[in-house]
């Protein structure tokens, strides 16, 4: 099978997906505003996922730009096509749920060509693309069987499938492995990518799952209480968050209360609450005053020697953590804070026992400070 057509389109008639644009939308439920003034831009053929927790809006998001819910303010475009106006079936958008939504009467076959038939797809072409559907999720030879006759991965597959086969110019996703176990969860995302990659559509994805949305996604908007974060990479987010909540909720983090005495705009002098004074990367708005320091607990070393380049202090190990490919130590530092450090089990890096003395520390450039109470913290 060739997906690739000669003028450019995707094999069965399929083309590359719609740069996705969506402009200040809001919406409120009575007085509460669940979606505040979100807007972001998603590229032909990128993978773009939003990430939050529940209640965040990231779903409110996703209903209005498939067209049901209508947005109180702002817009959605399709390339240069306003879509604010159209009703869902006219929008050229695809859907995948989490519960699949088969028709459990319906064979394979019957379920991928649904979405052919309401459009009037003649008969002979619709069977050469729901075939070309079904080669691309590997269920060729399934096309009688029933939902119920099918694992959790591979109704996933004929969903999506069944999204793919009528060529939308956006495919949304709304939480869609979440019904899998961990490991059928990562073989599926894995597939995901590659059918992504492979088309070349434009796919917006919501999770709630931070590690799921690192794996799949060019880029990433972080969303907490209806507003739009952040976006950027994987590295962007979890490497230069712009705020507590996104470094918080994307990967494992070591918090530290103090304040800024000293520094300039590019390293800035922190001094925690107890008393360490260490010197970090400032974050967005730290200038001085209330503050706190954010640092990855891989970050944090156990150092053979202390050296000037680094934020070295002395500590003891009051608490190991196996978790198979590394250890999780919890230190207590001489000033009395506490830090969390991650360690790869290796050769190189022998066990170490609670009660231990250590030194540990970190790079400057590695941890980063964030304004304080009082100066935008949530």
């Amino acid at each position: 099978m060739t997906w690739q057509g000669p003028d450019g389109s995707l094999g069965g008639g399929m083309r590359r997906g719609a740069t996705l644009r969506v402009q200040e939308l809001s919406k409120w439920y009575g007085d509460n505003r669940v979606v505040d003034a979100v807007s972001f831009t998603v590229e032909h053929g990128q993978f773009f996922t939003l990430l939050g927790p529940s209640g965040s809006g990231k779903t409110t998001v996703l209903k209005i730009v498939a067209g049901f819910t209508a947005q109180d303010e702002g817009a959605v475009y399709a390339d240069d096509r306003e879509l604010t106006a159209e009703p869902p079936y006219r929008r050229d958008v695809g859907l995948v749920f989490q519960n699949y939504a088969l028709f459990p009467h319906m064979t394979v076959a019957a379920n991928v060509a649904f979405p052919l038939r309401m459009r009037k797809v003649p008969g002979r072409e619709a069977a050469g693309r729901v075939a070309q559907a079904l080669e691309l999720v590997r269920l060729t030879g399934f096309e009688s069987r029933y939902p119920r006759q099918l694992s959790g991965g591979q109704q996933q597959r004929v969903a999506l499938a069944r999204t793919l086969v009528f060529n939308p110019s956006v495919v949304l996703m709304d939480e869609p492995l979440g019904a899998l176990d961990r490991k059928l969860r990562e073989h599926m995302q894995l597939e995901i990518k590659h059918i992504q990659r492979r088309l070349g559509i434009t796919v917006v994805y919501v999770t709630h799952d931070q590690e799921e949305a690192l794996t799949l996604s060019d880029q990433i908007g972080v969303m907490s209480r209806g507003r739009l974060e952040q976006v950027g990479t994987a590295e962007e987010l979890y490497y230069r968050p712009r705020s507590r909540f996104v470094a918080d909720f994307v990967g494992e983090s070591n918090f530290l209360t103090g304040r800024v005495v000293g520094g300039s705009e590019t390293s800035v002098i922190f001094e925690t609450a107890r008393g360490w004074k260490v010197r970090a990367a400032p974050g967005p708005g730290v200038i001085s005053g209330h503050a706190l320091l954010f640092i990855r607990p891989e970050k944090v070393e156990i150092l053979p020697e202390v050296t000037d380049d680094l934020n070295a202090t002395s500590a003891i190990i009051r608490e190991v953590v196996f978790t198979g490919e590394s250890r999780r130590y919890h230190a207590e530092l001489d000033t009395g804070d506490r830090l969390i450090l991650k360690q790869l089990n290796s050769l190189d890096n022998a066990a170490r026992p609670p009660g231990q003395r250590v030194s540990i520390g970190f790079r400057p450039v590695d941890a980063r400070v964030f304004p304080g109470e009082g100066g935008g913290l949530e």
